[in-house]
């Protein structure tokens, strides 16, 4: 997931008043708008909430986002959830673009980092669940489900009793996956596997430029709770050998194990491999579509908005836009 949407001031403009409308709904007992519904032709069409990363994001202006989109289902991303829930407060907060250098921090703001680090290790360990209940019933008012749940608690320096309150978390907000990058670890696959399997809530593994045929075979030996959430982009973006007909062949090859799917517009390594509005890029998005619907495949569709926002447009707006791509090739 690369960050490369700057909002322009008209763009914050746009979000500030979509958030008004989050904060008029909020102000009520129950939800007063049209609940969405994004499932055409038998397809869950969805989104991670990681699309609309340039606006202001509680957790109530982010379902409202997504009532806004028209998407009935998602990919919850954790931070927000988290803070409603009472996350210790980041000491040192700066953003950072996945795939790019991490920032240099100072010899103070890595000791501020590493307490921060075990402040919200404890308080993982130790909260309670109250405050996700109240999110599930703010998601159930909207009319939206959550079909993954993506905490950034899931590596290797995170501790068994931190990964498992993800899990319980993840299942009080009704999904039955969580996503986390593929790790190069062969025993953190199987660890997360085997507690996965305790809670019986799957890992859905995410790749990017990494992705192959083989990519996850060990994984998915290793045990039934490990599975694919496959990124149709990023498995173009990679470019020869990969096309339409080896992407719709792994889909088809490896459609039991995979829990979600990513879709995104990319041109392949050979056209550059960029991201692009949906319709002008190489990843067959038709054919996916249609083959999910073909075969009754149950896994969602993830609509992950990494184009640049169009100047005078908001990440609401283009988020519908795909909704709206898909269902005409859908409906």
């Amino acid at each position: 997931m690369k960050n490369n949407n700057n909002p322009s001031r008209r763009q914050f403009l746009a979000a500030g008043s979509l958030a008004s409308l989050g904060l008029l709904w909020a102000s009520n007992s129950s939800f007063s708008f049209a609940k969405p519904n994004s499932v055409f032709g038998g397809v869950q069409v969805g989104t991670i909430t990681y699309s609309f990363r340039g606006m202001p994001g509680d957790i109530k202006q982010i379902i409202q986002y997504c009532v806004d989109s028209g998407v009935s289902a998602i990919e919850l991303m954790g931070d927000a959830v988290e803070d409603y829930a009472g996350r210790p407060v980041n000491p040192v907060p700066m953003r950072w673009t996945p795939g790019q250098p991490r920032p240099t921090l100072t010899d103070e703001q890595r000791a501020q980092m590493a307490k921060y680090q075990k402040d919200v290790a404890a308080w993982r360990e130790s909260v309670s669940m109250d405050k996700f209940k109240e999110v599930r019933k703010m998601l159930d008012d909207a009319g939206i489900s959550v079909y993954a749940y993506k905490p950034n608690a899931f590596s290797e320096r995170n501790s068994d009793a931190e990964v498992e309150s993800a899990l319980k978390a993840a299942k009080v907000l009704g999904a039955k996956s969580v996503t986390v990058e593929l790790p190069t670890s062969s025993a953190q696959t199987q660890r997360l596997g085997a507690l996965g399997e305790k809670h019986k809530v799957y890992f859905g593994y995410h790749t990017h430029l990494q992705v192959k045929d083989t990519v996850y075979d060990e994984a998915l030996a290793q045990n039934p709770y490990n599975s694919i959430n496959l990124d149709c982009g990023h498995y173009i973006a990679v470019g020869a050998p990969h096309n339409t007909a080896s992407l719709l062949a792994f889909i088809e090859a490896k459609h039991d194990r995979i829990t979600s799917m990513h879709i995104k517009d990319r041109t392949s390594k050979e056209h550059g491999a960029g991201n692009l509005e949906w319709g002008k890029g190489d990843t067959p998005l038709k054919e996916v579509l249609t083959l999910l619907k073909k075969n009754n495949y149950k896994f969602p569709a993830t609509i992950e908005l990494e184009y640049e926002v169009p100047a005078g447009s908001t990440a609401v707006a283009e988020v519908k836009k795909c909704v709206e791509y898909a269902k005409n090739i859908l409906a």
